[in-house]
């Protein structure tokens, strides 16, 4: 099996989240080979995140809609991809209709886990154990090498990182209005997914006000996308003094922004993750879905959950109706979580944070 083929083509998952938790897999396959060109296939609202990973070469932005076969826009895609004589191509979505893509193309290499029985679409076919799942950052970076039943630890790959030019980032804060003088905390109070992933609007609101009561050098921001406006809002006015950014934004300005935050509480979400491969303080609130599985993977990163015997539940909603696991998690544990970083009992100096970047690449 050729592993130094010259240009590889990678089918983005769906999710922000994901698409960072898959980048491990562009580091290993860099590590085989420096002089690879890694080119990623992703939907529009994704794009932003593969742009500021330092392994791709470049990213072609799709406006398929989901759940829609759209066989002809995929295509008219796939004759414009044969062109660019791709070695190989990862397909990381589970689904039938990624699969067609690099298969009409043309790429002689196709790998990818059988997802939705995908043989013949996909020649290198990877399996999980749908009864013991692997963590998502090792679901992905196994793609990197031959098809094995062996399933390692989440510590045996490399962890997502993310870069962005200080300079464009500095021209974000300025155009945001963000108070540079003060250290940034950002909330990230949303979650696509559903809103049993949620913490409620109570929790983050009465958390922000004790920070800004304890801590006069510190800006709380609210990210989101338009989706979480009204969530954001409702924090907003119960919280005066924080800066409501919730679909003012581009993901992309999102990004560049947490690049410089000094701390992000967070639920379970796609913003999570960016600050994460940031290697920012991330304090995760967890309730319905399972921390094992998608966890903050920053150094400084802390995990605050009930554990409730009915978590993880996994849904969009509360099966039960009382959302307990989000309603009776207060904001005293989040606020001791996170006021370590804030008081300066733990310290990350910038030093440390530059170590850590030139260190994600090592497995």
């Amino acid at each position: 099996m050729n592993r130094t083929a010259g240009r590889i083509l990678v089918i983005s998952p769906n999710w922000i989240g994901d698409a960072i938790m898959a980048q491990p897999l562009l580091q290993l396959l860099k590590q085989q080979d420096a002089t690879v060109l890694v080119d990623v296939l992703a939907p529009a609202w994704v794009a932003p995140v593969w742009e500021a990973m330092p392994e791709v070469n470049q990213v072609y932005a799709t406006q398929f809609r989901h759940g829609k076969l759209q066989l002809g826009e995929r295509w008219r895609l796939a004759r414009s991809l044969r062109d660019m004589s791709y070695d190989r191509a990862y397909v990381l979505p589970n689904t039938l209709k990624f699969a067609l893509i690099p298969w009409m193309a043309g790429i002689p290499e196709r790998i990818g886990y059988l997802g939705e029985k995908r043989y013949g679409l996909l020649n290198v076919i990877h399996h999980d154990d749908k009864d013991s799942p692997r963590p998502m950052i090792p679901f992905y970076a196994a793609l990197a090498s031959p098809p094995s039943g062996t399933v390692q630890d989440r510590e045996a790959y490399p962890v997502p990182h993310m870069v962005v030019e200080k300079e464009k980032a500095e021209r974000v804060l300025e155009k945001l209005g963000m108070d540079t003088g003060k250290r940034i905390v950002a909330f990230a109070p949303g979650a696509e997914f559903g809103p049993a992933k949620r913490w409620p609007v109570h929790g983050f609101a009465s958390l922000a006000r004790r920070i800004l009561a304890d801590f006069g050098d510190v800006c709380i921001v609210l990210l989101g996308s338009p989706n979480d406006r009204p969530v954001c809002d409702e924090i907003a006015a119960q919280a005066p003094g924080v800066k409501n950014l919730a679909g003012k934004t581009t993901l992309a300005e999102a990004i560049a922004l947490i690049s410089q935050i000094d701390a992000m509480v967070t639920n379970d979400s796609g913003l999570m993750h960016v600050a994460s491969a940031f290697e920012k303080p991330v304090i995760a609130i967890y309730g319905s879905t399972d921390y094992h599985h998608t966890p903050p993977f920053s150094r400084y990163s802390e995990i605050v959950s009930l554990d409730l015997p009915c978590a993880p539940c996994q849904k969009r909603e509360c099966p039960l109706g009382h959302h307990d696991c989000m309603e009776k998690l207060g904001p005293d544990s989040v606020y001791r979580a996170l006021k370590k970083y804030l008081a300066g009992s733990v310290t990350i100096r910038e030093q440390d944070r530059q170590t850590a970047g030139n260190e994600r690449g090592k497995p």
